[in-house]
């Protein structure tokens, strides 16, 4: 049985810390891989709680293991360390642009509370199994070419930092995982839990065309820009083929077009994700985005780079762990304080997580503006910080509480799209692919070479 009043209680007593680490992130923002004062100030505190931290070393984040001394389940709660770019924020820093507009300052609030939290003498009592805690680097998908130059370095294999973690064994052993995101819910809730949302596929486009001088000799050259355009054109033209239920987003923005304007651009370079709601979606309208971006490219007598990595796999949220954080979250906030249902078309690798194993991923009020937006701020701490953690701790104790009932009714009924972390790594390995997409033949025939 699980004394929800007491728990609620170790939480409220680190109330301050919760609010002075949401304040302390907010202020000192950072991007995905870059997460080194965040990740420091963090491991600073889980070490002064008495925890024993393993470090990712050559990037940012760490985990820790709290074990109740019974066998059981191993749940993992997580909290994400970095930032996004919105040059436009008021409170962005003045040289990065950097700015917590996706709410992960106050993930780490949470975080950090509910460790504290679960530490204290007497919060484990009639719990099994263990808990580990995940500070995760680089959630936000963005700065494809700096995360490109990690991986060409060895430092990464993969862009996002969850699953850069299970690449590296961090979750091993864990049989579920769960987190709490800040969002902007209608009054008087408190958290929504959707279905799921999309995954993507991360795409670094590069038109590849010959250099002439723009005024004198145009014709020596091929616009490497226009290719671009009309490859964007030709992608836009697909939109109607793209079927309701598959959720299919295709949001590119042009990161380099020619450097005078008195001279042909020879490089264009473009950066975007393909989003679906399922991975074989994503394959087969990715496929469908490299033809046209291909034969866009072959039409003015360029050439493409295709350059293609795994983003992010579409998260299907665990009916059961709902059911539980549900029950947690109204004992917290009060009868009817959660909304359920509904498909989002974002996406997160907590999805990657999802894809081997029981996971929940929903939204806790207290936030006003546009989310990734220029008036976005975690407003009621109150709700965007404390009452997550609350919510954490009993959903937690509930999972393991009775010999782990609920928890092993989780693992027992959960269906994760693959049965083991090498298959999952080796399908999303297959949709990596860098290669000129066009080919050039002495007979004067072209042929496009677009799938791997």
């Amino acid at each position: 049985m699980v004394d929800s009043k007491k728990l609620i209680s170790l939480v409220e007593k680190y109330e301050k810390l919760i609010y002075d680490t949401a304040d302390h992130i907010w202020a000192h923002p950072e991007t995905g891989f870059r997460e080194w004062k965040t990740s420091a100030y963090m491991e600073q505190h889980f070490e002064e709680l008495g925890y024993t931290l393993t470090k990712a070393g050559n990037i940012p984040g760490f985990y820790t293991d709290l074990d109740t001394g019974k066998p059981g389940p191993k749940i993992a709660i997580l909290g994400e360390l970095d930032s996004l770019i919105v040059a436009n924020h008021p409170c962005c820093d003045p040289e990065t642009h950097y700015v917590h507009a996706c709410g992960h300052h106050a993930q780490c609030a949470v975080l950090l509370g509910t460790a504290a939290a679960l530490k204290e003498p007497g919060a484990l009592d009639g719990l099994c199994g263990s808990i580990r805690f995940i500070s995760v680097p680089a959630e936000e998908l963005i700065e494809l070419g700096y995360r490109e130059s990690l991986r060409k370095q060895g430092i990464i294999k993969y862009f996002g930092g969850k699953v850069e973690f299970i690449h590296r064994g961090y979750f091993d052993g864990v049989d579920m995982a769960m987190m709490i995101h800040s969002g902007k819910l209608p009054e008087g809730k408190a958290l929504s839990i959707s279905d799921g949302c999309n995954g993507c596929v991360t795409k670094n486009i590069t038109f590849k065309g010959i250099s002439a001088h723009a005024g004198g000799s145009p014709e020596n050259g091929r616009n490497a820009l226009y290719a671009a355009t009309c490859a964007l054109n030709s992608v836009n033209a697909l939109r109607e083929t793209f079927t309701d239920n598959d959720h299919i987003r295709f949001h590119p923005i042009i990161t380099e077009a020619g450097l005078a304007v008195n001279a042909i651009p020879e490089t264009a370079k473009v950066e975007s994700y393909v989003r679906s709601a399922s991975f074989d979606a994503i394959r087969k309208y990715n496929t469908k985005v490299n033809q046209a971006l291909a034969a866009s490219a072959a039409a003015i007598g360029c050439n493409v780079e295709l350059d293609d990595h795994p983003g992010y796999f579409p998260l299907n949220n665990d009916k059961n762990m709902a059911a539980v954080m549900k029950e947690a979250m109204e004992t917290v906030a009060g009868p009817d304080s959660v909304v359920e249902g509904g498909w989002g078309t974002g996406s997160t690798d907590m999805g990657d997580v999802s894809a081997i194993m029981p996971v929940l991923h929903p939204h806790a009020n207290g936030s006003i503006g546009t989310g990734h937006g220029k008036d976005y701020y975690v407003q009621d701490k109150k709700l965007g910080c404390l009452y997550p953690a609350e919510c954490l701790v009993l959903t937690a104790a509930k999972l393991l509480a009775d010999d782990a009932a609920l928890g092993k009714k989780v693992i027992a009924e959960a269906k994760p799209y693959f049965k083991s972390k090498d298959e999952y790594l080796a399908a999303i390995d297959a949709i990596t692919m860098d290669k000129d997409a066009v080919v050039y033949n002495e007979d004067g025939t072209i042929t496009l070479n677009f799938t791997k």
